[in-house]
């Protein structure tokens, strides 16, 4: 592995250490990284002054010019993609072929963001002689974003992306356990020239960051990725002062599997793509509703691949999945999965702590898992899995959405009356049929019900970073 990079605070353009620092550990290891600084309330103040400076510099900055350092810190990352992939798995656990394409995927959200920062088109509105009507758009204005950890590097990008592309300052807060993925995009935008307060990065406790940040009058958007109840908190915050929030928030993603599809592929799609990541994916397809004409085909082949699963410490070759990514984990997966037993589900594969020094769980399979069961409505975050059967359609539907979470839904079927029912019925802001991709930078992704607001990505990603003005001129005095 390469040399994990140094770890500090970025404020108004320069790197700076502080008096109180944190342990960052390796998951797999259970190893020291580096220490990280804690910001003070002093450092939050500097952090605010410096973002309120860049923002009059960068809300009159040309799109175009915008646009180009947006592309220039991208191209940095794509050629710095090896160092940054090593640095994640080092602080995530993740292994290294899904760190690499994790790089990637941050670069493609700042590419995309910088060409929509060259769309964000207003109109003309037809008006009665003597009249001009116009919609304008500018930036909202300082934005305080929280990033989780599961994502070091492209969480922190969408956020960062969308704020500068509109030209909007940023303070972001990334996750104290993996900092450096967010450390690696400072340091590319500091090098592609932007203006210094425009983007500033903080570390520290999440509660005292966020209960001085949102009240502060030039934050005028919260963003965050991360749990529905400190969602709610932080909206709550925001709402005392009337500030925006942009919240991508829990999930507990629905698989609904038809009785036309193919159910070998299905179940080996499924079983793959629900231990990447090491299941700590809020879109991670977690309750398998299976039509019970292929229940036990489908339920023995995932079980099989589940538990072929290659686990290991992600910067080994040929590993599959890692460790979690902290150590609060692995005990709250062993209740969920005692928890449900204890019900009457049958655990078909896994359900322990692997014996290894790290975080590590095993890939874990349940079936036949009761509705009274606290998996059936606690979204795991880890690489566990529920195979239930269904008599219908309808049937599977309703179980789906018998959560309050909407994030994101996915189906195996290839009947065309099948996906329209679907599409209208099943409650998520992201619907993908026979593929488990929840979004792509191009598409607009966000939840419903208590999975959140608004939206990041497509041509929808930057409405909550801009304000809306309607302009009325007249050419006579009325």
């Amino acid at each position: 592995m390469s040399m994990y990079p140094d770890l500090k605070l970025f404020i108004g353009g320069e790197w700076r250490k502080t008096a109180e620092d944190i342990s960052v550990v390796n998951p797999a290891t259970e190893e020291e990284l580096g220490r990280l600084p804690c910001a003070s309330i002093a450092d939050l103040k500097d952090a605010l002054r410096a973002a309120e400076k860049g923002f009059e510099i960068w809300r009159k900055t040309a799109p175009r010019e915008r646009a180009d350092i947006l592309l220039r810190a991208a191209a940095l990352m794509r050629e710095r993609q090896e160092e940054i992939a090593q640095a994640i798995t080092a602080e995530h656990g993740k292994p290294l072929a899904q760190a690499r394409l994790e790089v990637i995927r941050g670069a493609e959200f700042f590419e995309w963001d910088a060409g929509e920062a060259m769309r964000v088109y207003g109109r003309v509105i037809p008006a009665a002689s003597g009249s001009k009507i116009s919609v304008h758009h500018h930036p909202i204005g300082v934005v305080a974003a929280f990033s989780p950890w599961n994502f070091p590097m492209s969480q922190p990008a969408r956020k960062i992306a969308g704020a500068l592309a509109s030209g909007c300052s940023i303070i972001l807060k990334a996750a104290e356990e993996t900092p450096a993925g967010a450390i690696h995009i400072v340091k590319c935008f500091e090098e592609a020239g932007l203006p210094a307060g425009v983007l500033n990065l903080v570390f520290g406790r999440p509660a005292e960051i966020s209960e001085f940040l949102i009240p502060q009058p030039s934050v005028r958007l919260v963003a965050l990725t991360g749990s529905t109840t400190v969602g709610r908190h932080l909206t709550g915050l925001a709402a005392q002062s009337d500030t925006r929030v942009l919240m991508e928030l829990g999930g507990h993603a629905p698989v609904i599997v038809c009785e036309d599809t193919d159910v070998q592929k299905a179940a080996i799609c499924g079983a793959i793509r629900k231990m990447r990541n090491t299941g700590q994916v809020c879109t991670s397809p977690t309750r398998f509703f299976v039509h019970e004409s292929i229940f036990e085909e489908f339920a023995s082949t995932f079980t099989k691949r589940a538990a072929e699963t290659v686990v290991g410490n992600g910067a080994d070759v040929g590993v599959e999945m890692g460790p979690t990514a902290n150590d609060r984990r692995v005990p709250f997966l062993s209740e969920l999965v005692s928890d449900a037993v204890s019900k009457g589900a049958e655990l078909r594969t896994g359900g322990n702590r692997l014996r290894k020094r790290g975080y590590f769980f095993e890939p874990t399979v349940l079936t036949h898992v009761p509705d009274s069961a606290l998996i059936m409505q606690e979204e795991p975050f880890g690489p566990v899995a529920v195979i239930n059967p269904v008599k219908d359609l309808e049937d599977a539907i309703k179980q789906a959405n018998a959560v309050p979470y909407g994030l994101a839904g996915y189906a195996f079927t290839n009947r065309a009356d099948y996906i329209d029912r679907l599409i209208d019925e099943l409650e998520v802001g992201n619907f993908s049929v026979n593929t488990l991709e929840a979004s792509l930078p191009e598409t607009p992704f966000g939840g419903i019900k208590s999975s959140g607001y608004g939206r990041e990505g497509g041509t929808e990603g930057l409405e909550s970073y801009l304000t809306i003005k309607n302009v009325w001129h007249s050419s006579d005095i009325r």
